[in-house]
């Protein structure tokens, strides 16, 4: 029997996103990732008796930016809290956080299904807090090493509710948030150096039911696959239990992404258990609506509304239209092209042909594409004109372009002779030539091989050395051999 027949998977994950501050959220830090251990740190950091914490304005100005773009509710009056514990790398013994009062709620983010129909992930919160520090267990073969770089930077917690249904709506509601901060610049979205980090609460129950059933938390996922292998896995081993009459223990679970197994790290803690209690040295934090009203106007053109304009008022496949708006660079060279083209299509085409392709020969970022957006919109103008095919602009004039960026593609089309002949006494001369040289193959397509009229085609390019306008020699060909 497959499990999936019988049962049927919940999930709610928790987005952890570092957010892009040159300081950290209540000292004067640097945020800089890669410093020398235990660098990044003061008094303050550190928890020293008489220092105070101080909010960075810049970090709600972020969260509020999020907060918009995910549909939320913007709280007006805003109070922080203690989250205590005690763990080697979190000095003060505690994080500052919001409990009782996330500077956003009941928002959503807009996925596609498994049948591939929108389906809304509700977002239970955003909130506030502080970065603890970072252990780091394979440098020593003795001893667990302790950086607190990373301890106090900002993060907001992005907080789903149980919503997502396969591992597959997971990676998708993943790849949403990390699209939207890198949108936003609230955060670089760099799973692998754990400025975006993923906990998944996973829990399974018979199809139809619905009461939840018990819910473990998986912790060590650095990047989308493996949050999705750790739900593959989690889905396996909770049905077993199932079956088998194991029970299923409220717990943090590790996983690990050489085995792709989770193993027990300990009982889940409640919120009482981090016995939360209002930060004293914080007076509350206000947003007003006036400041809510300005964040909103400074928004750019976000994700999904950027996809339904390019389809809808530009007519690209919606694949093209995904493709383009993964990336906020990537829609930048985009709308640089079509200020001097209205073929939408071409542009896409050259953006997902060969301009891709020179970016992952050379292992460059689109930022680092030497051409503007107004030579290729120069070579999408020269093959709409006839001039040259669209073979002779992407595989002779297009590398000439980029080793001589300052010419244009009309001058480089005229330098090495590549205008297409469209003179048709010029092409007629041609085809005749052709169909002389070969009457075997005429009488054979007379008898009924049409597909030879490529054969054709092709030897009056070679005699034309490509020039031959693609659409007239066609043309012409048709009718003297028809005749």
């Amino acid at each position: 029997m497959k499990f999936e027949d019988k049962y049927e998977i919940v999930i709610g994950l928790e987005v952890h996103a570092q957010l892009q501050t040159l300081s950290k959220a209540f000292s004067a830090d640097s945020t800089e990732f890669g410093a020398s251990p235990n660098t990044c740190v003061s008094v303050i950091t550190l928890g020293h008796p008489g220092t105070l914490p101080k909010l960075n304005e810049k970090v709600v100005e972020l969260a509020v930016k999020l907060g918009l773009a995910t549909n939320c509710q913007i709280r007006e009056v805003n109070r922080f809290a203690r989250k205590n514990y005690f763990y080697a790398d979190l000095p003060k013994g505690y994080q500052i956080s919001q409990f009782d009062t996330p500077i956003c709620y009941d928002g959503y983010i807009t996925i596609k299904d498994d049948a591939g129909n929108a389906k809304n992930i509700r977002l239970e919160r955003i909130h506030l807090e502080e970065d603890a520090g970072k252990s780091i267990h394979d440098q020593d073969p003795f001893d667990s090493l302790i950086d607190l770089n990373r301890a106090g930077v900002a993060l907001v917690e992005m907080v789903s509710r149980p919503d997502i249904s396969s591992s597959q709506e997971a990676g998708l509601y993943l790849t949403e948030i990390r699209k939207l901060v890198r949108y936003l610049d609230v955060c670089d979205g760099n799973m692998e150096e754990g400025s975006l980090r993923c906990d998944a609460n996973i829990s399974v129950r018979l199809k139809g039911a619905t009461e939840l059933g018990t819910k473990v938390e998986v912790k060590n996922m650095n990047s989308i696959r493996n949050v999705q292998r750790a739900i593959e896995f989690e889905f396996q081993r909770q049905c077993n239990c199932l079956e088998t009459g194991e029970t299923i223990y409220q717990e943090t679970r590790n996983f690990d992404a050489v085995s792709g197994e989770t193993r027990s790290m300990r009982s889940k803690e409640m919120a009482h258990d981090y016995r939360y209690f209002p930060e004293p040295d914080l007076p509350p934090l206000i947003v007003s609506e006036a400041y809510i009203d300005k964040i909103k106007s400074e928004l750019p053109e976000l994700p999904e509304a950027l996809f339904q304009k390019f389809v809808k008022q530009y007519g690209l496949p919606e694949y093209d239209a995904y493709w383009i708006t993964e990336d906020k660079a990537t829609v930048a060279y985009f709308l640089q092209i079509i200020k001097h083209t209205e073929d939408y299509k071409a542009a896409a085409n050259w953006m997902m042909g060969k301009i891709r392709s020179y970016l992952n020969e050379k292992g460059l970022s689109i930022e680092k594409f030497p051409l503007g957006g107004e030579k290729i919109g120069e070579l999408i103008a020269l093959v709409k004109s006839g001039k040259v095919s669209n073979t002779v602009a992407s595989e002779n004039i297009f590398p000439a372009l980029l080793e001589n960026p300052i010419k244009s593609a009309a001058v480089l089309a005229e330098e090495k002779n590549l205008i297409q002949q469209s003179d048709e006494s010029a092409l007629s001369a041609w085809v005749d030539q052709v169909i002389a040289k070969f009457p075997e193959k005429v009488a054979e397509y007379k008898g009924g091989k049409v597909g030879l009229i490529g054969m054709f085609m092709g030897e009056v390019m070679k005699i034309s050395g490509g020039k031959a306008d693609p659409k007239v020699t066609t043309r012409l060909l048709k009718e003297k051999l028809d005749a």
